[in-house]
């Protein structure tokens, strides 16, 4: 099994480019289920779980074509299978996004209820519930949703979502493309990564209006067609980086970001003293003091996101004053803290809220991933720490970074992979 070895280096300079976001790009993928066409998707990350939907796509038989680099072709046009089995699907929690087009194209789909990391409750019922509200009949047998639409086609409805849920919006907004009449969503997921994918469908000549709002209307056509599409750069990693720049010092550049779906987290950056500028596509941070503390309280897009907390908290650790981090997305989501404390900090838990005083030096030891974001905050740690930090199980880093070490290296980090 991997490991990441970082050895604190001092400030970081230079530029670092940033990938294709993991959370629009599985997505997009999945969207190409919807045509017979073939949908051309630019700037996608070569990560692990785009692997994994890579297979998911050809075992339900359509063809996918990558240049190993950054673009995909997906040709739904062979797609033979609308079944999407429990050995791909239980590994990674997007896969669910199959259910929505494959069920608005072929009238069916069997889908494996989803896995992924352990942050915590992240129910498919909302997905459930709109599907079924535009006509689906569906049943869970043996841990997967089947579900059919009568007659062979959904039924445009009005869905109200309980909650604001990301997946949920972006596989009933796939749905309601091939669906007869007009559908109303309500109560949707406003992330850039949702625009993203509407912008996409529109492309593929979807009818959606009120896009990047809480009520988009999406009025059915019979057949979507193939597109070319680039994926929206990744606003977390991104911030991940920001945030190595701001507890090292130095003065960094990122090139291919997108900074104004990112304001809630400069903002806070800049709270913590970092001096921040920006163009259309580029974000420059530079900090020459050790950062202030500043308290975070997650919440739904456009506020600041679920997965910039780790990387915050791994700040604040450093940070000058004492902080306060209220999580009130997800229930298990502080798994990084202890971790962060065997390195030194000074962190406390009570219930969805962690307390933390900064202290000036961590110092290096090994330590554990538990999951994508927490993994990345333990490699930001590193960054700062003296002596050597090992970081362990970073599968859970693979499935949301693309070559961390190289980008950080980059800039002057001193970390490498130590292949298991």
């Amino acid at each position: 099994m991997d490991k990441l070895k970082i050895i604190a280096n001092g400030k970081l300079n230079g530029e670092i480019t940033v990938s294709g976001a993991k959370n629009a790009a599985l997505p997009l993928m999945c969207a190409g289920l919807l045509t017979a066409g073939t949908l051309r998707l630019k700037n996608v990350p070569m990560l692990a779980d785009v692997k994994t939907t890579q297979k998911l796509l050809q075992g339900m038989g359509a063809r996918v074509m990558t240049d190993n680099i950054s673009e995909f072709e997906i040709n739904g046009g062979t797609v033979n299978n609308t079944h999407a089995p429990y050995d791909l699907v239980s590994t990674m929690r997007a896969s669910i996004l199959v259910l929505g087009p494959t069920l608005a194209r072929f009238g069916k789909a069997e889908v494996s209820l989803p896995g992924g990391c352990a942050i915590g409750s992240r129910p498919v019922d909302q997905h459930l519930k709109g599907l079924e509200a535009m006509g689906a009949q569906i049943t869970i047998e043996h841990g997967y949703v089947k579900a059919v639409a009568p007659q062979g086609k959904l039924q445009g409805a009005r869905v109200v979502m309980d909650v604001v849920t990301v997946g949920g919006t972006e596989n009933l907004l796939m749905a309601a493309t091939l669906a007869q009449g007009v559908t109303t969503l309500e109560n949707c997921a406003v992330e850039p990564e949702v625009v993203d994918l509407a912008e996409c469908l529109v492309k593929m000549g979807a009818k959606i209006s009120g896009i990047g709002t809480s009520t988009m209307t999406v009025e059915g056509v019979n057949e979507l067609h193939g597109c070319e599409h680039s994926v929206v750069p990744d606003r977390i990693e991104a911030g991940t980086f920001l945030c190595a720049v701001a507890m090292t010092g130095g003065k960094v550049t990122l090139r291919h970001a997108a900074p104004k779906t990112m304001e809630a987290v400069l903002d806070k950056l800049a709270e913590a003293g970092a001096i921040i500028t920006t163009g259309e596509d580029w974000i420059t941070i530079e900090m020459q003091q050790r950062p202030k503390a500043v308290n975070i309280r997650t919440a739904v897009h456009p506020a600041f996101p679920t997965d910039m907390q780790a990387q915050f908290m791994a700040m604040n650790v450093v940070a000058e004053g004492v902080s306060r981090v209220t999580e009130t997305i997800f229930e298990n989501r502080f798994m990084h803290v202890p971790e962060l404390n065997r390195m030194g900090a000074n962190i406390s838990v009570d219930g969805h809220t962690a307390l933390l005083t900064g202290v000036e030096t961590l110092s290096g030891a090994t330590v554990m991933a538990t999951d994508l974001r927490a993994s990345a905050s333990l490699v930001l740690a590193g960054l700062v720490a003296s002596g050597e930090t090992i970081v362990d199980r970073i599968y859970h880093l693979d499935r949301g970074y693309e070559y961390i070490e190289k980008k950080l290296g980059g800039v002057g980090a001193k970390i490498e992979r130590i292949r298991g």
